[in-house]
């Protein structure tokens, strides 16, 4: 497969269009107002915030073990693409069949959130590592970016679609607007799948020397994975970025998962949080875009230092707001620098790991993003809780549990700083022979 093919970059950057409507409507929009006001009516607002911080742990910690193991069997079998799609289609049917869960009945929501999390996330290991064979290096950048703001276009039209249902249900037949988010989440699930298939039909994941069949594959996959972690311990660049990144992406996902339930402990009306939600996405496409530029301006490295210390702005001032306005002027803020911390931490990886085997080492990449949001959302929730046992009260716990977030960006961008790029790509050289 050529690198630098329009079409082939067209249909990988889809898969952000496709899957970015559940990141939006389901991750960060409708499932937490809906578990929180449907699904677990007249329970405590701090029990369903620690639920809801469980259910991404779980899945969390589901990609995390699974993503290294699957990868390096991926790369041995050249099952990058299968491995994407399992995931994909498994998530679209779990999103789907939220549809069907009738209220209160929280445990089934909880399972199928998790399952549906699963899929979304253990996809995104495959179609990271997919970028090494679709874009030359000189390109990562701005195809990495160009992805995150084509998915931020694409979760945001469906949002805003979705938000006019329940705004206005009768408009759509809908008896009331809950009917029109349990709609909104068959509607996730067919966008999803449909919008997938310019990746299946354009990105194609060529064979690589010492393709393994059938069941030596995952004995190969097994091996090699052996070799890596022994590897890794020589690559210390990447083991510095990692462990940078499994902070500083910790406090960007936790944001992502908590801000509407954050907003809800405050007292802000559902209405106001979706407008805020609709502003980051729809300021995240051109920003994500943007960010690709200022990458190749002033390195991807400088670029993500900045995005770091905006969202540390952002989680101190998060803990002090009063107003609504105050929470729109926040999503602007975090749609300037949300794609492309992203994008550019994805790109920034795919430059310092051998190429060969991407699909592993993203595996690695997306482990520790998963581990990351098991921390994150239970910092949040713990925090909360402790906050409350100690005698807390009103919204004190919550604006607690989001200053906690500061932490993370702290660590990880005081780590980051001392990652090279260069270092890191002449590690790998060595390691294979060819210094």
């Amino acid at each position: 497969m050529p690198l630098d093919n329009k079409k082939v970059i067209f249909g990988w950057s889809m898969y952000d269009w496709a899957n970015s409507a559940f990141a939006t409507t389901v991750m960060a929009g409708f499932f937490p107002i809906f578990f929180k006001d449907f699904w677990s009516v007249g329970v405590d607002a701090t029990v369903s915030t620690a639920r809801l911080g469980l259910a991404n742990s779980i899945a969390g910690i589901t990609v995390a073990l699974m993503a290294p193991v699957l990868g390096a069997i991926a790369d041995k079998g050249t099952a990058k693409k299968k491995f994407l799609l399992f995931f994909a289609y498994m998530g679209v049917v779990m999103t789907c069949a939220l549809y069907l869960v009738s209220r209160g009945d929280w445990p089934a929501a909880f399972v199928l959130y998790v399952l549906a999390v699963l899929g979304f996330s253990g996809g995104n290991v495959f179609y990271d590592s997919l970028i090494t064979g679709v874009a030359p290096e000189r390109k990562l950048d701005t195809v990495s970016s160009l992805g995150y703001s084509v998915g931020y276009l694409g979760g945001g039209t469906l949002f805003a679609l979705n938000v006019w249902m329940t705004l206005s249900p009768a408009t759509f037949g809908f008896a009331d607007a809950g009917d029109a988010v349990r709609f909104s989440f068959l509607t996730v699930g067919i966008w999803w799948g449909m919008f997938s298939i310019p990746l299946i039909l354009f990105v194609k994941e060529p064979s690589s020397p010492g393709t393994e069949r059938g069941q030596s594959v995952v004995r190969a996959g097994l091996k090699q994975l052996r070799e890596t972690f022994r590897e890794v311990r020589h690559l210390k660049t990447i083991s510095l970025f990692l462990l940078a990144y499994w902070l500083y992406i910790d406090g960007v996902d936790t944001i992502i998962r908590m801000a509407v339930d954050y907003g809800k402990s405050l007292g802000f009306e559902t209405k106001d949080l979706i407008v805020a939600l609709l502003i980051t996405q729809f300021v995240g496409f051109p920003s994500a875009l943007a960010f690709g530029y200022l990458g190749t301006r002033i390195g991807a490295k400088r670029a993500i230092l900045i995005a770091i210390a905006v969202y540390l702005f952002i989680s101190i001032w998060g803990a002090f707001i009063e107003h609504k306005y105050e929470f729109y002027v926040l999503a602007i803020i975090v749609g300037l620098v949300q794609g492309g911390i992203q994008a550019l931490s994805r790109s920034f990886y795919a430059r310092i790991i051998p190429a060969n085997k991407s699909a592993e080492y993203f595996g690695f990449y997306n482990m520790l993003g998963k581990f990351s949001v098991v921390i994150g959302p239970l910092l949040m929730g713990g925090v909360g809780l402790l906050a409350r046992s100690m005698g807390a009260g009103g919204d004190l716990p919550s604006r607690v549990s989001i200053a906690a977030v500061a932490i993370l960006f702290i660590a990880g961008g005081a780590i980051f700083l001392f990652v090279d790029e260069e270092r890191g790509k002449a590690e790998v050289k060595y390691l294979a022979g060819d210094s």
